[in-house]
């Protein structure tokens, strides 16, 4: 055990590019965790270990980082900021006692954390942000609260007020104390005097802050109508208990990258985050009770083999007692790509925990191999949006890709492989292009195997819209027993999902009873290529009439006469092309709703309707039809047009005709793929 006298796991979160990363870099140095901070473009930071984080120069994992500072155990949970990864601090977060919610102060950009907080907020996941970059922005800082404000379902109050803005930064007036500071890039802020032309701003802003915390408590909202002020110590009492129950969102600032601003937020995660015994008491868990841990997080080594990201929520644990049935083979603190073995930890840590093959990110686990008997929050997994039809390009690594993909997928639960045996095509889901291609260098990196990537093969069919009838007699004579079969069959459409209907009409025995079976299973066989290479469907096929040998006829024979007649009748049933029309619902914020519709109509969607999302105050859900072939990137333009926080959902609904002039495309591709094979 570290022997702290207390524990903070915060999880660092927010939009791509916001310097969560480099945030981490300033916590770990001003704690002392490091002496010299690495920097993202220098591929040295702790954060970003992987080898396809360092190379894209952003986070595709969580990255744990463990410090000890002033008596509390610090454990930093770096999360990606790509909406492509939101899965992995969607995990980890339901292990956290806060989230620090990094944004940069752009107005037009906070859109981006709108799902996020939403997230927070249905979990009741206590969560302060921090405005990062304050150095390049002219924003003035009011504003930056009110676009803050429009986000959050959950009272924005400022905690700091900057004093100037841009490259005049000066530093900031803490709300609290009404003690000024100047920053001092690298070292901490120098105490200066208020300035007097902020001293108005300082006052309105302190008085909105205490205004907010006064509706979630009486005694303060007294004191304040009879025109007291509160001492700091109350005031930092009602901030600690308001943010520990996910009542408001505190608002601190600065720049990570020197260090300015980031000392404060340490001493408010320290004094005003709640601690273990907190959030174990918000899920409904006794600390003090039998050992109980959760996995958030799922790591294979290359040379460590597999490790666990856990949160100790009861009890404790030590290297070699039994978990869930499985031995623990070590028990790590965690600082990026190094782990250093404690031997031990106590409820409330974040810890690695070795070699517990048959545990899952999200399972819950009890000291021997007895039951749980206690259900926590668990993060329900994001719908897939983007495929890649994927296969070895060695043969001989097939099997090395399974159980390579395996392993992938348990690091990544968001990631989902299947098998389509119609189309013979492998399927790796995923959240985006982004996802996909960090999976497929991580086969190739890790798992040495090479992967062949392609947008996946949509599943068309056809149809007839005439009815016709057909004859087919097959004969053949090469000594000894011959084959000799002969049916009249009429080929009709059928309604709408009605698939295929076979008919026996046959009378006076020109069909033998035991050769009809044989018709109906070549119909089928025959039917699953048509005249314009894609399964036939909505037909029904008719047997009026034949002939047979009593010597030479066989079903073998009859099953090839039906197919013989399928092939010469289908092609003059006037045959057309149908193709999967997707059921689809967008959610955009309504700033995006008329761009969303553009978007709908040039993939040849039909669009049904749009409401506001319910729930969702400023959004847009946005209804509508759209054929399968148009689905494939979706998701990336959707994600461009809506600075990456639109997102949708999809079903199958139905078949439907292909314009022509794309089904004369299709069908030319097809029938060169049907020669080259």
């Amino acid at each position: 055990m570290s022997g702290a006298e207390s524990v903070r796991n915060v999880a660092i979160v927010g939009p791509n590019g916001t310097g969560k990363t480099t945030l981490l870099e300033s916590l770990l140095f001003v704690t002392g965790g490091i002496s010299r901070k690495g920097k993202a473009g220098e591929g040295n930071t702790v954060g970003d270990s992987a080898a396809e984080a360092r190379e894209r120069q952003m986070s595709v994992e969580v990255n744990a980082a463990t410090v000890i500072h002033d008596g509390i155990e610090f454990t930093f949970l770096d999360c990606p900021g790509a909406v492509d990864f939101a899965q992995e601090a969607r995990n980890v977060l339901l292990g956290c006692d806060a989230a620090l919610v990094v944004v940069e102060p752009v107005p037009e950009r906070m859109i981006t954390i709108s799902p996020l907080l939403r997230y927070l907020d249905a979990q009741a996941i206590p969560h302060l942000i921090f405005i990062n970059k304050m150095d390049r922005s002219e924003v003035r800082f009011r504003d930056l609260l009110q676009s803050l404000r429009a986000l959050s379902d959950r009272p924005v109050i400022p905690h700091q007020y900057a004093i100037g803005r841009g490259e005049e930064l000066i530093g900031y007036i803490d709300l609290v104390t009404e003690q000024a500071y100047s920053y001092n890039p690298g070292k901490p802020s120098d105490r200066i005097a208020l300035p007097e032309d902020y001293r108005e701003r300082e006052q309105t802003a302190r008085a909105e802050m205490l205004e907010t915390l006064a509706d979630f408590d009486d005694d303060l909202m007294t004191l304040l109508l009879e025109d007291q002020q509160p001492p700091a110590e109350d005031i930092m009492r009602h901030m600690r208990r308001t943010l520990g129950a996910d009542q408001v969102v505190p608002v601190f600032m600065g720049v990570a990258e020197r260090d300015m601003g980031v000392r404060r937020l340490l001493e408010a995660l320290a004094k005003e985050a709640p601690d273990p015994d907190v959030t174990a008491a918000r899920v409904g868990v006794d600390p003090a009770g039998p050992t109980l841990v959760q996995v958030l997080k799922t790591y294979h080594l290359p040379h460590a083999g597999k490790l666990s990201l856990a949160r100790v929520w009861s009890g404790e644990v030590k290297d070699g007692m039994t978990l869930g049935g499985m031995r623990v083979g070590g028990v790590f603190r965690m600082f990026g790509a190094q782990h250093e073995n404690v031997g031990q930890a106590k409820a409330g840590e974040i810890i690695g925990l070795g070699r517990l093959e048959d545990a899952r990110t999200g399972h819950l686990l009890a000291n021997g191999s007895g039951e749980v008997h206690v259900t926590l929050p668990n993060a329900e997994l994001l719908p897939p949006m983007y495929a890649f039809a994927v296969h070895a390009q060695n043969r001989n690594d097939e099997v090395k890709l399974s159980g390579a993909l395996a392993k992938l997928i348990e690091e990544d639960p968001s990631l989902r492989f299947e098998q389509d045996p119609e189309l013979q095509q492998s399927l790796l889901w995923g959240q985006g292009e982004m996802h996909l291609k960090v999976a497929i260098d991580r086969l190739r990196t890790k798992y040495n195997v090479e992967i062949t990537a392609s947008p996946p093969q949509t599943p068309y069919r056809e149809t007839i819209r005439k009815a016709v009838e057909s004859h087919g007699r097959h004969k053949k004579q090469s000594g000894g027993h011959g084959q000799f079969g002969d049916v009249k069959i009429e080929i009709k459409p059928l309604p709408q999902g009605e698939g295929f209907a076979f008919v026996d009409k046959v009378v006076g025995g020109s069909v033998p009873r035991q050769y009809i079976p044989a018709v109906e299973a070549g119909a089928k066989e025959c039917l699953k290529r048509g005249p314009l290479g894609f399964p036939v469907v909505d037909v029904s096929v008719t047997l009026y009439d034949g002939q047979f040998h009593t010597v030479d006829s066989s079903e073998m024979a009859f099953k090839l006469a039906t197919a013989l007649a399928l092939r010469d009748g289908l092609p003059k049933c006037q045959p057309v092309l149908l193709e999967p029309i997707l059921a689809v619902d967008i959610s955009v914020p309504t700033d995006y709703t008329s761009k969303v519709l553009q978007l709908i109509s040039g993939r040849r969607g039909q669009i049904l309707g749009y409401d506001t999302k319910a729930g969702w105050s400023g959004w847009d859900k946005v209804s509508a039809n759209l054929p399968q072939a148009e689905m494939h990137d979706l998701i990336v333009s959707l994600r461009s047009l809506t600075q990456g926080v639109g997102f949708f959902d999809w079903r199958y609904d139905h078949l439907d005709m292909v314009p022509e002039k794309v089904a004369e495309t299709v069908v030319a591709k097809r029938q060169q793929s049907l020669q080259a094979h």
